[in-house]
């Protein structure tokens, strides 16, 4: 783990930027959670320059905004530039159709991942949202929709080429392109599929997958087309198509792994110290003593836990930065905290009320999520709500 860097502004005795702390209820907070608008702008535009010319960039705000809030990291794309949005669910959908129109951008195309589940048809259809079908089944179902209220609507279809999660599969690819008439009845926005290994750049399955891919094209109607994921877009122009799909690069997640991450921080988690003690030689920390001190130890307890997204994984095993030093984390990971050893600050041991960085410079939630043996992916998605979140920048 790196040394942290200082943080800008007016310096404060915790180590927090002292306007930071001006909100009562950020004061009372365990833990602060801030989230940096202009570099998750930042990280949409770098991704639409990684692209082919011409290559739209959509931007996927699912699982509310990967955790940080669809409410405020939406409309940041919007004015970053993004007109395309994919989420996950319907009620997702539904939720995001009200934040753009509510902040100027009420014709943005939203689609929807997980189709248009039998008897959800009219709500799709009155907030204009997109289905990604998945299926024949799925086809029909929409097609039906569309008759009965006098529309051809708008749709994507999902091909399958090798991750045997959602879309047509091969036998379905297979009948309709014997008979792709019932496309005549919706307005195909895109047909897409969805790389399975693409943080992996050498990968033999994502060369197999562009290659099943073509072949399926090359059988359906013509229609813009959308492969790249955040991964995908570093993968190359055979990759980008007419639509990629960037998700969590766009919240600091490095795309290339084994690689310097291209995209900036977006997320910063600080936590405060409950206490401070001395324990002794062979006395236990945590729950099951598992771990033991082996001489005179300082221990810090810090207050996040799995309740808030700090994975029990990270038991034993987890760091945060202490006063720009890194500090291991020690025994298990309780609900609502975790224990430090500091030890080797000695005089300068951090005190009560201290703020501590879980995720900063040079500990990031990359960084994080291989501690817990999990991906960043997890770390972002699983934050929890008991976060006093502050919003910096824009976002424009």
């Amino acid at each position: 783990m790196k040394s942290a860097e200082a943080s800008g502004g007016t310096p404060h005795p915790t180590g927090l930027d002292a306007t930071l702390l001006a909100d009562p209820a950020a004061r009372r907070a365990c833990a602060l959670l801030q989230v940096d608008l202009d570099a998750a702008a930042w990280n949409y535009r770098r991704l639409c320059d990684q692209l082919t010319p011409g290559t739209e960039c959509a931007a996927v705000v699912k699982a509310n905004g990967y955790g940080l809030g669809i409410e405020r990291m939406a409309p940041t794309f919007a004015r970053a530039g993004a007109r395309t949005f994919f989420v996950a669910t319907i009620d997702e959908g539904l939720h995001l159709r009200r934040v753009l129109t509510e902040t100027g951008w009420p014709d943005a195309a939203i689609h929807v991942l997980s189709g248009p589940l039998p008897g959800t048809e009219r709500d799709l259809l009155d907030a204009r949202l997109t289905p990604v079908l998945n299926s024949l089944g799925d086809l029909d179902r929409w097609r039906a929709a569309g008759k009965a209220a006098g529309v051809r609507p708008a749709a994507a279809l999902h091909v399958d080429s090798g991750m045997s999660r959602l879309g047509l599969p091969d036998d379905e690819v297979d009948r309709l392109a014997a008979d792709p008439s019932p496309l005549d009845e919706v307005a195909l926005a895109h047909i897409m599929t969805h790389l399975s290994s693409a943080d992996d750049p050498g990968h033999p399955e994502n060369a197999a997958q562009l290659e099943r891919f073509d072949a399926a094209l090359a059988r359906l109607p013509a229609a813009p087309v959308s492969f790249a994921n955040s991964s995908g877009i570093f993968l190359g122009p055979d990759y980008h198509r007419n639509l990629a799909r960037p998700g969590v690069a766009l919240y600091g997640v490095n795309p290339t792994p084994g690689h310097p991450n291209p995209m900036q921080r977006v997320v910063t988690l600080k936590a405060r110290i409950l206490q401070v003690r001395q324990i002794d030689a062979q006395r236990g920390v945590g729950y099951g003593a598992s771990f033991r001190a082996q001489g005179p130890t300082r221990i810090a307890t810090i207050g996040v836990g799995y309740a808030d997204g700090l994975l029990r994984h990270l038991s034993n095993s987890g760091h945060v930065a202490v006063q720009g030093r890194c500090a291991p984390v020690v025994g298990r990971v309780s609900m609502d905290s975790i224990t430090v050893d500091v030890t080797e600050f000695g005089a300068n041991a951090p005190v009560v009320g201290d703020f501590v960085d879980v995720i900063g410079d040079g500990h990031d939630q990359d960084a994080l999520a291989e501690e817990a043996g999990t991906i960043g992916y997890e770390m972002l998605t699983a934050l929890g709500s008991r976060y006093h979140r502050v919003y910096t920048g824009g976002g424009g």
